[in-house]
């Protein structure tokens, strides 16, 4: 029996990620260990909205077993991310008077709850409320108030809400494939968790996390998350430009820019060209790999410029004095670092798991497991506040039995 084991589920526009991890025991090195990795194609959805639940529990189930065939475990529950331009984010302030002399948990836990008393539409539930800090008496910046000495106390919470319909989808979906939802949580979120440091939060970053249907900003500063948005573009939106720019059809076009991709055009050699489906079948012509590469910077250039905008908006732009971190598929496209900066003006990196990730970690260091690994060490951290939320599971023969059950009901 191991009770300590933890998956992140993320059901992205293109692909479904698995990360299955195993919480370490040892308190002089915390941290998650990677036992296993899996991605199917995801079906059953057209950008954010569910077109197909059958095909989305495929996914889920596919990738799920790859996941666990590599770890030799099965899990009965995951962290299932969750995102959309549906999802609605915001602070809320809860203020109550402390009984005693000195803050005690019951009354933190009074004024976590005044702080979610928020009114919600029929049609959306609350995701998150992450407490961002605390006020003792007006004395701002605390982390922990418990034992101190006061008469008011005040939190900041950050609230997340999405459609009930939305959440309910992926909840059944993984039934259905054999498992349970443990937490949703925020895609932003979780894959900041994953590829942002600790000190990076403190003075100020930005994470871009360009998937294949939306773009996810998450910006932080002294170490609180200050800003969460979700556009409803990414990297099929410079598929859909090379359709209509090179006249080809989108799967050519997918794999055009997968192989000669390129984020910034003064990168690519003028007299280069690719091969590309003529007009009559059978036949080829050579295209110039400049003309791709113009075509994908002017998107992105826009996107960035988006993304620009609002950070500005929100007067952060001045605060990130860690820079922008660059995370998700797109993000592998060469180059793209270099137009980040020139767009931002700022340190630009490229965000990959790492940070508290041990065994097969290495399986793990791309932008496209950025949220997959970010929700697994939510579910761990979550793990090591409140030691519920991990999966208990049989390995070896019991393994297959586990899995023949699955399959059979």
């Amino acid at each position: 029996m191991r009770s300590n084991l933890i998956a992140g589920l993320d059901i992205g526009t293109a692909n479904t990620c698995v990360v299955i991890g195993e919480i370490s025991q040892d308190p002089r090195r915390p941290g998650l260990t990677i036992l296993g990795v899996g991605q199917a194609r995801t079906g059953g959805l057209r950008g954010d909205l569910v077109t197909n639940i059958d095909g989305i529990t495929e996914s889920v189930r596919a990738s799920m077993k790859e996941a666990e065939l590599m770890a030799g475990v099965t899990v009965d529950r995951v962290y299932a991310g969750i995102g959309g331009d549906h999802i609605r984010a915001s602070s809320s302030m809860g203020v109550v008077a402390i009984s005693e002399d000195e803050v005690a948990q019951d009354d933190i836990d009074r004024v976590h709850i005044v702080a979610r008393a928020v009114a919600l539409p029929p049609d959306r539930e609350m995701v998150h409320a992450i407490p961002q800090e605390y006020r003792v008496d007006h004395q701002r910046g605390i982390k922990d108030p418990l034992g101190m000495a006061g008469v008011r106390l005040e939190a900041e919470v950050f609230l997340v809400t999405c459609q009930i319909t939305a959440s309910a989808n992926i909840c059944k979906a993984v039934n259905r494939a054999g498992y349970r939802v443990e937490q949703l949580v925020l895609e932003p979120l979780a894959g900041a968790r994953a590829v942002l440091t600790e000190d990076e939060k403190e003075v100020g970053v930005a994470m871009i996390e360009i998937g294949a249907a939306t773009t996810d900003v998450a910006a932080y500063y002294e170490g609180k998350v200050q800003h969460v948005s979700i556009l409803p573009f990414g990297g099929a939106t410079l598929t859909a430009d090379l359709v209509r720019g090179l006249s080809v059809p989108f799967a050519e076009a997918h794999k055009t820019k997968e192989h000669f991709g390129v984020a910034l055009a003064q990168l690519v050699d003028p007299r280069e060209t690719v091969p590309l489906p003529g007009p009559v079948p059978g036949q080829t012509r050579r295209v110039a790999r400049e003309l791709i590469a113009h075509v994908i910077e002017q998107r992105l250039d826009e996107i960035f410029g988006i993304v620009q905008g609002e950070l500005q908006g929100q007067g952060l732009l001045d605060h990130l004095g860690a820079g922008i971190v660059l995370t998700g598929g797109t993000a592998a496209t060469p180059g793209i670092v270099d137009l980040a900066h020139q767009v931002f003006n700022l340190p630009v990196r490229l965000g990959v798991p790492s940070e508290g990730l041990g065994g097969l970690a290495d399986s793990v260091q791309r932008p496209r497991f950025a949220v997959a690994s970010g929700l697994a060490l939510w579910g761990a951290d979550r793990f090591s506040e409140t030691g519920r939320g991990s999966s208990t599971v049989t390995s070896g023969v019991f393994t297959k039995l586990g899995t023949w059950l699955k399959e059979f009901f």
